[in-house]
């Protein structure tokens, strides 16, 4: 009997689904109860453990605290202490130098005034930022989520570098420009002492390959740190090193004043260690150039002090070595010496008395 529209109207239809068919206790689905289909389940939601590889990330070495070595008594080059310093090179990059002929009082002074570069006002600071054209003045970071671990600031003797902060820190840059000179003056002397050492034993040597940058010569890598636990450095370190590379910028040696620090940390591009550093000892660290001159027997590290002190902020400075190359076309600038000098006059004296002698009498 067919449905009339009126009774359609009246009684509409019902749309809801039925309810499921139960499922037989004695048979199986072939997709809900399936347990190859639900062990590949938990395995492909299962999330994987992430391992970095070496090259990226480098392991951490434990490793006895490198050697202390006088200064004074390499200079007299003392077997003895040579060994020691090319077995520290060789093996880790990297030695501790003591009675280096710096006071402590100097480079006190020196640590204090260079705080006060950070107090510059940020907005001051953009106008001296380090760029491609311009690798001195301060670091990219100006603000306070990117300056949360450190701040940097890039001195070397050059003199737009000098006029630009000399607008900005009208009051103090001179002077500490005037002690940084000093200071790297002394650096430099230590540095050339080391490189002749090291140099005098390396097995092979390549100086025509060896890359300076004679514009700016020697760095200064001024860091203001901020008190962090360790877990927090390690990460901030290692994943800067992997971002920006080992390199700061190309040198022979790293030799590094960080009074304070709690620990000194040595990186490389396979692994890296830590150690805790004599209080007024000055850390060295091979450089990219030394590397290249010893056909890589001796290999590039980088260094950096951790501080764990609170309530307070510190400052440490990084010096980047380069010696100064001489082309080959150029001479080596002749000097007199004193006795050479003494000499000199003495005969220039008798042979004035001498013409004087026979003026009067002939």
């Amino acid at each position: 009997m067919p449905i009339s529209p009126k009774s359609m109207l009246e009684k509409p239809f019902d749309f809801r689904a039925p309810p499921p068919s139960p499922i037989a206790s004695g048979r199986r689905s072939c997709v809900t109860n399936d347990d190859v289909l639900t062990e590949f389940l938990e395995h492909s939601l299962r999330v994987p453990n992430l391992v970095l590889p070496d090259r990226a990330f480098p392991k951490q070495k434990f490793i006895e605290n490198p050697p202390k070595i006088d200064f004074q008594l390499l200079t007299f080059s003392q077997t003895q202490l040579i060994q020691e310093v090319l077995n520290a090179v060789n093996t880790i990059g990297c030695f501790q130098l003591v009675n280096y002929g710096i006071s402590s009082e100097f480079i006190k002074s020196v640590l204090t005034i260079a705080a006060e570069i950070f107090q510059v006002p940020s907005e001051k600071q953009i106008a001296v930022t380090k760029s491609f054209e311009k690798p001195y003045g301060y670091g990219e970071g100006h603000d306070e989520e990117e300056n949360q671990f450190a701040e940097e600031f890039i001195w070397c003797r050059d003199e737009k570098l000098k006029l630009d902060m000399e607008r900005i820190w009208p009051v103090g840059y001179s002077n500490f420009s005037e002690k940084m000179d000093i200071l790297m003056w002394n650096i430099e002397k230590i540095g050339e002492k080391i490189i002749q050492v090291v140099k005098e034993n390396w097995s092979v040597g390549r100086d025509d390959k060896m890359e300076k940058q004679e514009a700016l010569g020697s760095v200064c890598y001024v860091e203001k740190h901020k008190v962090l636990n360790e877990c927090e450095w390690v990460k901030y370190d290692v994943i800067r090193m992997v971002i920006r590379g080992i390199d700061y910028y190309s040198h022979a040696l790293g030799l590094h004043i960080c009074h304070g620090s709690s620990l000194f940390h040595v990186y490389s591009k396979k692994a890296w260690f830590s150690f805790c550093p004599d209080q007024h000892s000055l850390l060295v660290t091979i450089g990219d150039q030394i590397q290249v001159m010893s056909g890589g027997q001796y290999k590039h590290v980088m260094g950096r002090p951790i501080y764990k002190a609170e309530k307070e902020d510190f400052i440490s400075m990084a010096f980047l070595y380069s010696p100064p190359s001489r082309s080959p076309n150029q001479k080596k600038e002749k000097t007199i010496s004193i006795s050479q000098q003494a000499m000199l006059f003495i005969i220039l004296t008798l042979a004035y008395h001498f013409s004087l002698y026979l003026y009067h009498n002939f």
